[in-house]
């Protein structure tokens, strides 16, 4: 058995994701980042296949997207205020990773599998990062589901898509604690 590690677990029991849109410079350097998408790497991974990887958006490949959001979001017939948020999500941050979900072929590992390890890389990458002290926020939107949008935009393959953009920066304030879910309406105990 493990040794127990109480920080860890402090930190799991009270972690809160920092809102986008209030991080600001300075953002982590390369050597973090690095750091970060290690442990994030450590994510569980049925049959070892590496279904995922990273695609790190420094402020201009961030403007890149941002600009090319209003065009698609019309395109798609997107309400212009969900074409405006989307847009901000890009034009106002300063660094963000792509987690991109790249399921590999597998008669052992189902798909889903590959998918749900993913989105696993993602918690795991802004938990790495608010350890560290830096403010992180995992987010999606309506773009980050467009092919057009990842294709073009970040040159993704048919088979891939985003399994989210974890925004990374310097928190501006607090984010104050939010309702957390009642155990007692979700979880059943089964004893026989």
């Amino acid at each position: 058995m493990p040794d127990p590690n109480p920080a860890a677990l402090d930190f799991l029991l009270t972690r809160r994701s920092r809102p986008a849109k209030t991080l600001t410079t300075p953002v982590p350097d390369r050597a973090t980042v690095e750091t970060l998408l290690t442990a994030a790497a450590r994510t569980p991974d049925h049959g070892k296949l590496e279904p995922w990887r990273f695609i790190v958006l420094a402020k201009p490949a961030l403007a890149r997207l941002a600009a090319m959001v209003p065009d698609r979001g019309a395109a798609l017939g997107i309400d212009p205020d969900k074409i405006a948020k989307a847009q901000a999500q890009y034009a106002d941050a300063d660094l963000a990773i792509a987690v991109i979900s790249a399921p590999k072929p597998s008669e052992k590992i189902p798909q889903i599998e590959q998918v749900y390890s993913a989105g696993a890389v993602c918690l795991a990458l802004l938990n790495a990062a608010l350890a560290a002290g830096w403010g992180a926020n995992w987010l999606s939107g309506w773009a980050s589901h467009d092919r057009d949008f990842i294709r073009d935009g970040l040159g993704l393959a048919d088979h891939e898509t985003v399994a989210g953009f974890v925004h990374l920066g310097t928190e501006t304030n607090a984010p104050p604690e939010r309702p957390r879910p009642d155990l007692a309406q979700i979880t059943t105990w089964i004893d026989a």
